[in-house]
């Protein structure tokens, strides 16, 4: 039979012989999951016991939930925070280190290091950094000049902000390297023109750099934002006394679907908190990718 077909089909016959383990590979561990979860969430089940059909329950509890909306708006916080501040932060570092050459490869060396370190180990770290006196480095620093030490961890305004940053800092040596390729990669006679032509370095800036790096920006923005819409590493390791801060102060959506599932053993409301979690990743990336496109 396979004689008997044209070189056209033979090619699309090879072409899904490739195909298939990659989507068997999908089917199986991507898509089989986001279902089941799906059906999960319209389900009353203890992790041990039979499921039962709930319905609307989960998502019911979940709207008349005082903590998920607190936890949704720690979330969105992370992320309209995060995102911005790391975004500006990596390319303002990628713009001035694209032009150094004295240690340059040691220096980028030096901002990707935090990307490859343990979360754990470096929310421990800081952990300790926050610490009271005479423990902590930050407090210790700071009664050195006769400031009154801080409660970074413990408080409901000072928590969030103490567990971004370490956060912001851990990606950003990512971000400063796709900047870079994205930054050698703009064609050098766009610039000898404009500098032929007199033009100012904020004007090249804003008419040539950073808008032959949007496809650039477009990259980093949605995984940026996925990343702080998924946190947990930082949080957990960082609140594990009080997961969550002092009154849910730094709990994202991620932490309490932990707390649910493998605490409360709840995972038909668990799982209905993955797909509110699911949706708002998806419409988050397709709103970026909407404004972000290149035209």
């Amino acid at each position: 039979m396979y004689r008997n077909l044209t070189i056209r089909q033979k090619q699309i016959v090879w072409a899904w012989a490739f195909l298939a383990i990659p989507v068997l590979f999908y089917t199986v561990i991507r898509f089989y999951p986001t279902g089941n979860a799906i059906l999960i969430s319209f389900q009353d089940w203890n992790l041990l016991g039979d499921r039962t059909w709930a319905g609307l329950e989960n998502y019911e509890k979940l709207w008349n939930d005082p903590v998920f909306w607190k936890v949704f708006q720690n979330t969105f916080v992370y992320l309209l925070l995060g995102t911005p501040i790391s975004l500006v932060l990596s390319f303002v570092i990628a713009y001035h280190l694209d032009k150094l050459r004295f240690m340059h490869g040691f220096l980028r060396m030096l901002y990707f290091l935090p990307f490859m370190t343990s979360a754990v180990a470096m929310a421990w770290v800081w952990r300790w950094f926050y610490q009271d006196v005479p423990i902590g480095l930050f407090n210790n620093i700071l009664a050195s000049f006769g400031i009154p030490q801080i409660k970074f961890l413990q408080s409901t305004t000072n928590a969030l902000p103490a567990v971004l940053a370490p956060a912001v800092w851990a990606g950003l040596g990512f971000q400063v390297i796709i900047f870079m390729a994205g930054l050698r990669a703009i064609p050098q006679s766009y610039y000898e023109a404009a500098k032929i032509d007199g033009v100012g370095w904020f004007t090249v800036l804003t008419q040539i750099t950073i808008p032959l790096l949007r496809p650039t920006i477009v990259f980093i923005v949605v995984f940026s934002s996925i990343g702080f819409l998924r946190i947990f590493d930082h949080v957990f390791n960082m609140t594990t006394n009080n997961p969550g801060g002092p009154l849910n102060a730094t709990k994202p959506l991620v932490l309490m679907i932990y707390d649910t599932a493998f605490n409360g053993f709840d995972m038909g409301y668990a799982a209905a908190q993955t797909v509110v979690l699911f949706t708002i990743l998806l419409i988050v990336s397709l709103i970026q990718l909407r404004l972000l496109r290149s035209n």
